[in-house]
């Protein structure tokens, strides 16, 4: 009332608004991360994974092999290009090879499963007669095709086991046979030892690990029990000891791990001794010291060693990078798929490739025993390379199968340029365009 008297108005409460929340700052490193995890989870991206990644291994390794072979090629009284040429040759029948069997149909190469498997078979029986087999670096495992050209066909055993098996194991699962483990191990394992037999018959213990691991990731995808991988594990584990103990040139190699016997481990010292003088760059293109003699198999098994010295520590980590997403592409596409037997083909190729790496560069490195074994798609040999690619392509016909990956590359077929007979008119043909254009962008895939 004292207010009111003086003529003055009653005071008024100021409610306060509420803080309005800011939006959150833009983090240039989250939305990188977001756009490259949108990204990866295209249903393309293991399609351009293997496709990208084989092609850079595959170019990158005709480059080095061009520069590792020169020298020992002149020392041959050969044209310094003499064993680039030959991997050109292979690398381009291999190439069509990749188109062939990507394009193929999966029936197509289920189809195949038998023929190459009886075809490989025969090939290392061949490889066991005196006139036809030949010996190359006391192993028995080559054939001569004629000229310089020779064939080592443990090399398409590979092959043939990833797909014979495949269809094995995806049939019995179509059966329901899988979770009995005389199933689950017969006839798969006693054929793989019949194969292992073979290839240890000419000395060859590099390619029969390889066997083995692509046996071993067979049963895994097709999801072995424990105790039997184990106990599968442990006789070929004991196999491997004997013969081991039983040959002095393996029991020579396994004593190099970690030495710095330069007249023991001659080959084993000098790879480190090239990837040392490397650095972070390398000394550069062609300017490798280790291969003017120094270092044995510079452009087949110890290729990896002259990539790190003329390329650098760059040079070999983009290497491992390449195997590293091709080993991921793999094992996404066995992942994602409904098919059994696209599952256990492609975790097959997917063992093989990654366990033939990781054995060559674990070699080079100085961590495992020396093998024998090329750089898948990177060292010289055509009997590896072409089985190889091929086995890529089997990947990239996976991937395609895919639905969702099928539906992205539907819709980036070509839409100018071709002829139309008798279409409609012009108005209808902006319609469909529209149509087209609103289906891509409602699929997530640009």
């Amino acid at each position: 009332m004292g207010s009111s008297r003086a003529g003055r108005p009653p005071l008024q409460r100021v409610t306060r608004r509420p803080p309005v929340a800011r939006p959150p700052r833009d983090n240039p490193v989250r939305r990188l991360l977001t756009r490259a995890r949108r990204a990866w989870d295209r249903p393309l991206t293991a399609y351009y994974l293997i496709l990208g990644g084989s092609l850079l291994i595959t170019v990158l390794g005709l480059v080095m092999v061009y520069s590792a072979s020169q020298i020992t090629a002149l020392q041959l009284s050969l044209p310094g290009s003499y064993f680039f040429r030959k991997q050109f040759l292979a690398a381009t029948i291999g190439a069509g090879l990749l188109f062939l069997a990507s394009r193929m149909p999966v029936k197509l190469h289920r189809a195949l499963a038998y023929p190459m498997l009886a075809g490989s078979v025969f090939l290392m029986i061949l490889v066991q007669i005196p006139g036809i087999g030949m010996a190359v670096n006391g192993n028995q495992n080559w054939i001569s095709i004629g000229g310089p050209f020779q064939l080592q066909p443990s090399e398409f055993g590979k092959l043939a086991l990833v797909l014979w098996g495949a269809d094995l194991l995806a049939r019995k699962q179509d059966k329901r046979l899988l979770t009995q483990w005389k199933h689950m191990l017969v006839p798969l394992v006693p054929v793989t030892f019949m194969l292992l037999g073979l290839i240890m018959l000419g000395g060859d213990m590099g390619t029969a690990i390889i066997l083995t691991a692509i046996l071993f990731g067979l049963l895994w995808v097709a999801g072995a029990p424990t105790r039997l991988f184990v106990g599968v594990l442990s006789v070929a584990a004991l196999i491997g000891v004997i013969l081991i103990k039983t040959s002095p040139n393996r029991m020579a190699r396994l004593t190099c791990l970690g030495s710095n016997d330069v007249e023991q481990c001659w080959q084993a010292v000098h790879g480190i001794y090239a990837l040392a003088s490397g650095g972070l760059f390398g000394s550069g293109l062609g300017a490798s010291v280790e291969k003017w003699g120094q270092l044995p198999e510079a452009h087949t098994d110890f290729i990896f060693a002259v990539t790190g010295e003329e390329l650098g520590l760059a040079g070999t980590l983009s290497v491992l990078t390449l195997f590293a997403a091709l080993g991921y592409a793999g094992i996404r596409v066995a992942g994602r798929t409904e098919d059994p037997f696209v599952r256990y083909a492609a975790g097959g190729v997917t063992t093989w490739i990654t366990a033939q790496a990781v054995i060559n560069i674990g070699a080079v490195l100085g961590l495992l025993p020396i093998a024998g074994v090329p750089l898948p798609l990177f060292s010289y040999g055509g009997s590896a390379l072409l089985p190889t690619m091929f086995a890529i392509g089997l990947l990239i016909a996976f991937a395609r199968e895919d639905p969702a990956a099928r539906a992205a590359l539907a819709m980036r077929q070509p839409r100018f340029g071709r002829k139309r007979a008798g279409g409609p008119p012009g108005p209808r043909r902006r319609n469909t365009m529209r149509r087209r254009a609103s289906a891509a962008r409602s699929s997530g895939e640009r």
